[in-house]
């Protein structure tokens, strides 16, 4: 019986010891960017563009909806009228945000400053949801709880879930599949290879 339980456990390691050696350095990091990028890529984007101003230069100035996303008790109590916000803090806070949705997924998924991205990340969908519970008041069943038993809860649940994809990438790095490797490699030869 001994004999058995070694050759399972030998088995056993052999099997996910091989796999851990065979994904080291390149797996975890690229699949957490892949799925970011299949699951919250476009929607950060469709978002992020419901938020720029008009014209070409709109990305310089949000639109009003920006500012009703991201403050809605505020923008109630000036009747909609963006002139009436004061720059600092709200307008800047509007379009960090703004810049924010549009830039920090990008990096994310091609793996440049991908720590500092991932947190970034991290730290918006924290403010989102904040605002979403506070500023927009969305029902208790949309909130849900943690442990709750349902999995339709969308904030708790789904956030919670976008929330560790990008912990892979913070945590562990890119993977070799990155620009940062491609970067860090360059760094490490030198410009000409020296």
């Amino acid at each position: 019986m001994s004999a058995l339980i070694n050759f399972l456990i030998r088995l056993y390691w052999g099997i996910f010891g091989g796999l851990e050696r065979l994904t080291s350095g390149w797996f975890l990091g690229l699949a957490a960017r892949l799925v970011f990028a299949s699951i919250l890529l476009v929607f950060f984007w469709n978002s992020a563009l419901t938020k720029i101003g008009a014209g070409f230069f709109g990305f310089l100035a949000p639109s009003t909806g920006a500012y009703a996303q991201m403050f809605p008790q505020l923008m109630e109590q000036v009747s909609y009228d963006t002139s009436q916000i004061a720059f600092f803090p709200y307008g800047l806070i509007v379009l960090l945000g703004t810049w924010g949705e549009l830039v920090l997924p990008i990096l994310v998924v091609v793996g440049l400053f991908t720590r500092a991205a991932s947190l970034g990340m991290i730290v918006f969908i924290c403010v989102m949801t904040y605002v979403d519970i506070t500023g927009h008041g969305v029902d208790a069943k949309t909130i849900g709880a943690f442990f709750d038993g349902d999995p339709y809860s969308i904030i708790s649940d789904d956030r919670l879930l976008w929330c560790f994809v990008l912990l892979v990438p913070m945590l562990k790095g890119p993977g070799v599949i990155s620009v940062d490797a491609l970067l860090g490699h360059f760094y490490r030869k030198g410009p000409r290879g020296v």
